[in-house]
């Protein structure tokens, strides 16, 4: 499983040109898009669209909010939380998990350390990215600066429902293959594919096509 996280690097037409192109090569690439661009990825593309965010709402007085709700309405199988550019409490986090629960959305929680990764757990997420913020966009990969702690983040997840992937700084398919090795079950990756130039992308895409076909 790969997540790409589009960011606000691109959007509108130039998203749904990104989309496609993922959509060429591989399948098993999800694609998580601000709440603005779900539904259009969603309507013309069949890849699984992810929201960045969705809010915990009270009620439907929450202007500016995207709701789980609307986030699943708009085409949206699952979303971001908690990524380290939109941090939560753990209070707002454990809401936020609930809501999504009921509108059938697929969670991908963010954990900035082990110690952050092993209270998320609590909640039953469907997966916790665990991602360094200070390898984020450096293009050195958490799967090499991180390796220990990615085995131990592995490890605090064994046996339980919830599945480990890892993000910051993978930018080429060994650091994809690493991930795996290391136990991991996906990554989550943005600027590399996000804003790279497209030869460069497309490359990255046969890659992990190739590296999917092969598993």
């Amino acid at each position: 499983m790969i997540i790409v996280n589009t960011k606000n690097y691109k959007t509108s037409s130039e998203l749904l040109k990104l989309a496609k192109l993922i959509e060429t090569h591989d399948l098993h690439i999800l694609i998580a898009v601000p709440a603005t661009d779900i539904y259009p990825i969603s309507a013309k593309t069949t890849l699984n669209v992810y929201a960045q965010h969705t809010d915990y709402v009270k009620d439907e007085k929450t202007t500016g909010h995207t709701s789980a709700q609307s986030a699943r309405a708009s085409g949206a199988s699952g979303t971001l939380l908690n990524h380290s550019e939109h941090k939560l409490t753990l209070d707002v986090l454990k809401k936020t998990i609930e809501q999504c629960n009921k509108a059938h959305l697929v969670t991908v929680v963010c954990a900035s350390t082990l110690a952050e990764a092993k209270s998320i757990l609590q909640f039953k997420p469907s997966l916790i990215a665990f991602e360094d913020p200070a390898l984020i966009s450096t293009g050195k990969s958490i799967t090499s600066s991180k390796k220990h702690d990615i085995i131990k983040f592995v490890s605090l997840l064994k046996n339980k429902p919830t599945i480990p992937i890892c993000g910051a700084g993978i930018s080429s398919i060994e650091d994809v293959k690493q991930a795996y090795a290391l136990g991991c079950k996906g990554c989550l990756i943005s600027s590399a594919i996000a804003n790279a130039p497209e030869h460069k992308v497309a490359s990255f895409l046969s890659d992990i096509h190739d590296f999917f076909r092969e598993k």
